[in-house]
């Protein structure tokens, strides 16, 4: 893609946010798209929104399940930011149409109280880097439509990377905790929606420890000479597949003794 391409393609994204109507597949549009280019899009993207006034808040990482990655043809999670305008009360409520097509994932939040940098950081490292965890639920928005109406289509992982990594809210639960208070790869949620579960995970379902999300963000950032700051909040990875959360969903993520995330979108 030419410099100009990707500049659209972020806009299109932009507008789709703003007027809440999906853009066209992008991986139709440009069939030969790369991870890099794919990339320079969401940062194209989040360029335009700090134009705007958005303020980073952390990260969010994705396709971090065996399952989802096969599904998706890869080998490798994606990542996206979290911007300040996405951080919703736990037990508080989505205002209808602020979305256009939300799921939400349950995952478990590390925020840092360090920075966190270099390509050989350990997940002691991240550990020690780490003030607390809490369990999350991520609200996951489409800007670009599932299906290519005209050949069918579905959209592929550069999609979803371009697209800040289908990323749209964050619920912090009700509990913080010390990152060493639990064995994390079983710290797990039963997720239900108006009542019914609809699904249930451990936390080893995120590469088989959610602090491995993180040592995979520090180390491919470190590629771009970038890092992690204090004061963060990165989603690990979600250990359950997405569930859809229409207009007057009422969720309930419970984590046991981890806490829990209630979430009602109007």
């Amino acid at each position: 893609m030419t410099p100009e391409e990707i500049k659209v393609a972020a806009q299109k994204l932009l507008d789709a946010e703003v007027t809440r109507t999906q853009t066209g597949v992008i991986s139709v549009a440009h069939p030969d798209i790369t991870m890099d280019e794919a990339y320079a899009i969401q940062d194209a993207f989040v360029a335009a929104k700090e134009a705007g006034g958005a303020v980073r808040k952390g990260w969010k990482i994705g396709l971090t399940s065996r399952a989802m990655q096969m599904a998706l043809g890869i080998d490798i999670p994606d990542s996206g930011i979290l911007f300040a305008d996405m951080f919703f009360d736990h037990d508080g409520h989505v205002p209808k149409g602020r979305f256009i097509e939300p799921r939400i994932e349950a995952e478990i939040a590390f925020i840092l109280g360090e920075d966190l940098a270099g390509a050989d950081v350990t997940r002691e490292a991240v550990l020690a880097a780490t003030d607390w965890v809490a369990p999350a639920i991520e609200i996951l928005d489409t800007r670009i439509k599932r299906v290519d109406p005209d050949s069918g289509a579905p959209r592929k992982v550069f999609d979803t990377i371009a697209d800040n990594a289908a990323n749209a809210g964050i619920v912090l639960g009700d509990k913080k905790h010390s990152p060493d208070a639990f064995d994390l790869r079983w710290v797990g949620a039963v997720v239900a929606r108006d009542g019914t579960v609809e699904e249930t995970g451990l936390g080893a379902g995120v590469l088989n420890d959610p602090t491995m999300g993180i040592v995979w963000l520090v180390q491919r950032l470190a590629q771009y000479g970038q890092g992690l700051s204090a004061g963060d909040v990165v989603l690990s990875g979600s250990f359950i597949r997405p569930i859809e959360a229409p207009s007057g969903s009422v969720f309930a993520a419970d984590y046991g003794a981890f806490g829990r995330v209630d979430v009602t979108f109007d």
